[in-house]
Formats: C-alpha cells, structure tokens, sequence
C-alpha cells in the first residue's frame, strides 16, 4: 500500500529569514511533485531576500547573507514557481500554519494572485501530531527508522516530509490513500486567511484574536469601521488585509441591496 494521488501533490519547504510571515522573506524553497504515476519533480532554489538574514536564523537553516548575494529576488522566480505548482495539491510539514501563508505572502508582494481555489492542503504535522505528537526529526526516525541528516536544508526536509507522508499510509490504514481521505479523516482546517486572524464558524467568518475574538467579522466591520483602518494599517500580513477588505466590500454590497 502507497499513497494514490489523483493529481500532482507539491511537498514545499521553505527557508526564511524569520517567522513573521508579514516581515520575513523566502531564503530558499525546495519543491518535490508527487505526480499521479508515483514519479517525482524536484525543484530548488536560492532566494536573495533583499533584507538582511539575521544571525540568529543563520544559525538555524546555515544560510548567510554572502550565499544569497547573487540569487535571484523572489520577484524574478515567481511566475516559474507559480507555473510549477499549476494544478497541484500543496504539503509541507507544518505547512497550513507557515510554508504556505509565507509562500502565498511572497506571490502577492510579487503581484501575482496564486489562488488556492480547489487545492487540497496536506499538512504532514498535523497528521503527525493526530496520530503520534513529535517533531520532524522524530517522525523520521519513527517512520521511516532514518536520522535527518542536514536538518534545516530546504530540499532535504521536503524529501524527508515526503517519505514520512508515504510511511504514514502504510501505519494508518485507516486514514487512506488519497488526500481526500486522509483530509477527511484528520479534518480540514476552516481557517479564512492564513495567519488565522479569522475562522469559519457555522459559515460566518469570526475574528479569532483581539478584542474581538469569536465576533462575525462583518458585523464589527459594521459596527466599528475604524476597525478596519487599524488592521489596515497593522502589521498584519497581505493575505489577511486582503481577505478582511473581501469581507468588508461584500457588507457594504450587501448593506446597499438592502
């Protein structure tokens, strides 16, 4: 028994400058593409993030200032990237919560609008942690019985995602094969921008931070405009501004038909 894929499923792993996903940027990105034949695309790149890499994340992923120096900015690589992940299904390890936000970050920055519209996301973390709670290294060893060697590397915690992704199938018959399976088993998160500044509850988005926190976003929107020109002008992430003024256009669009 192996993992089925219906149609090309993207590992992603990124190396960044930090983990602010409104502030930092991509360092390094490492693509594998599992295809629906069982074969598999790599594709890997060094990103010039045209803001310093602070030592401190240095000393994490082993990536410096000098080794980006000539790289390609993110602007110049996106459109190869974005057709790279045309029609795919997206994973990653701990990839709902920062590889994919980030990612998503970076195209908007770049002007490029990378709709996650019919994708599937797959986070092996969160498989792992329904099923056992450890982290990547660990899972690895547990797995597949191999240690993570160059721990941090982009291409080599993509590959070692994806071999735990494959392992994780064989133990747990019960989630599946496929994504749709596995999603249906572990649940999909309902999550309406991804930094989770605001959830799905019941079909009504709702704040989920702040002195608003459980509140139907459209009606503080309503009630509190000047809300709205705080996040604006918050450090928040783009995807989070964009989905809060989706939001805010659809209440007043409503609120004139009315």
């Amino acid at each position: 028994m192996s993992l089925t894929v219906s149609r090309p499923l993207a590992i992603i792993d990124l190396e960044t400058t930090g983990i602010n996903v409104a502030t930092d940027k991509i360092i390094e990105i490492a693509i594998v593409k599992l295809l629906p034949d069982g074969t598999t695309l790599n594709k890997r790149k060094f990103i010039n993030p045209q803001i310093p890499i602070p030592k401190s994340s240095s000393d994490v992923h082993g990536i410096t200032n000098e080794m980006v120096k000539d790289a390609p900015a993110f602007k110049q690589v996106a459109n190869e990237i974005k057709q790279f992940l045309d029609n795919c299904d997206l994973g990653g390890y701990n990839s709902n919560r920062f590889d994919i936000p980030m990612l998503v970050e970076e195209f908007l920055r770049a002007g490029l609008e990378f709709s996650m519209e019919g994708r599937k996301l797959i986070d092996v973390q969160k498989i792992f942690h329904f099923m056992e709670q450890r982290t990547l290294a660990a899972a690895y060893k547990f797995y597949c019985n191999k240690a993570l060697n160059n721990a941090h590397s982009a291409e080599a915690d993509a590959m070692a995602t994806l071999e735990i992704l494959h392992a994780q199938v064989v133990r747990y018959p019960e989630i599946g094969i496929t994504i749709e399976s596995i999603l249906n088993c572990i649940g999909e998160e309902d999550c309406v921008d991804f930094a989770r500044r605001m959830i799905m509850m019941d079909g009504i988005e709702i704040f989920n931070f702040g002195k608003h926190k459980g509140k139907s976003v459209a009606e503080v929107l309503k009630a509190e405009p000047q809300y709205y020109d705080w996040m604006m002008k918050g450090d928040f992430p783009m995807n989070t501004k964009q989905k809060l003024t989706e939001i805010l256009n659809r209440t007043i669009i409503k609120k004139i038909s009315l």
